[in-house]
């Protein structure tokens, strides 16, 4: 499997997928044609005969930016999509990141540069995520006027405690890679995420394939009625903040770099 999509580059070696988003002139910012390649490949190496673990990494400065500005213009257009369930509980977006925690052997993340908003959310759905220490890592959603709707809200659950979620979550302020590791948003910080990586997906590749995915089963397992609710939830609540007048002033004055001026609910 040498490429997966216009937005994803893979590379399969001894087991281990070497998966790169690829639009490095953007910063590997989000668009439709980034979720639809992020979901495709996934679903591609569910299949993959012979995988063991998988890498995921950005190519160029930066793992992934979040949701570029084009497609933030067009989020007026969004409610349809977003409540629609695409992918079984999931839609489109979200599954950009669960594919990560379904596929049925360990990913891990390799976060270098920035990790913003839905970047961020991609990550979350890896089982391990090593970040450089000046990595930058933010859920970034509130500067817009929405929440995170990639499933972070469900991810994040396993990850952080509650107050530290709902920080993050509340500011949107941006997180060193060293304070993401011990918040526990990161597994680690690490000078060379990415080799550090490849030596665990090697590591895991030579252990028993069966073992290895009766753990993760084992650890995916939870109640997946209260995940398809919540991740309902995230998108009902998205789909009502976006082109509502806070949001629209959330947008503007990020874009402005000014103060926002709010009407009170």
């Amino acid at each position: 499997m040498a490429e997966a999509g216009e937005r994803v580059r893979v590379r399969i070696q001894d087991g281990v997928a070497d998966l790169r988003l690829d639009r490095p002139a953007k910063m590997n910012a989000l668009d439709p044609a980034m979720f639809a390649a992020l979901a495709r490949t996934g679903a591609e190496l569910a299949g993959a005969k012979g995988l063991r673990a998988v890498v995921l990494s950005g190519e160029g400065e930066a793992f992934c930016a979040g949701l570029d500005l084009a497609s933030f213009a067009a989020l007026e257009d969004a409610p349809s999509w977003l409540l629609a369930r695409t992918h079984g509980i999931a839609n489109l977006a979200q599954e950009a990141a669960l594919v990560w925690r379904r596929l049925p052997v360990p990913v891990i993340a390799a976060v270098h540069g920035v990790a913003f908003g839905g970047g961020l959310q991609i990550a979350l759905g890896a089982d391990i995520r090593y970040v450089a220490p000046d990595t930058r890592l933010s859920i970034m959603e509130i500067r817009w006027g929405i929440v995170p709707d990639m499933a972070g809200t469900l991810l994040l659950r396993d990850l952080v405690r509650g107050d530290v979620a709902r920080e993050l979550a509340y500011t949107g302020r941006i997180v060193s890679g060293e304070e993401a590791a011990a918040l526990g948003l990161a597994t680690r910080a690490l000078a060379d995420p990415r080799a550090a990586a490849f030596a665990a997906a090697r590591e895991i590749a030579g252990r028993n394939p069966h073992a290895i995915r009766a753990a993760k089963r084992l650890f995916n397992h939870a109640d997946e009625a209260f995940a398809a609710r919540q991740l309902l939830a995230e998108s009902e609540e998205q789909a009502a903040l976006i082109g509502s007048p806070n949001q629209r002033e959330a947008a503007r004055a990020n874009l402005e770099k000014r103060a926002p001026v709010f009407l009170d609910p």
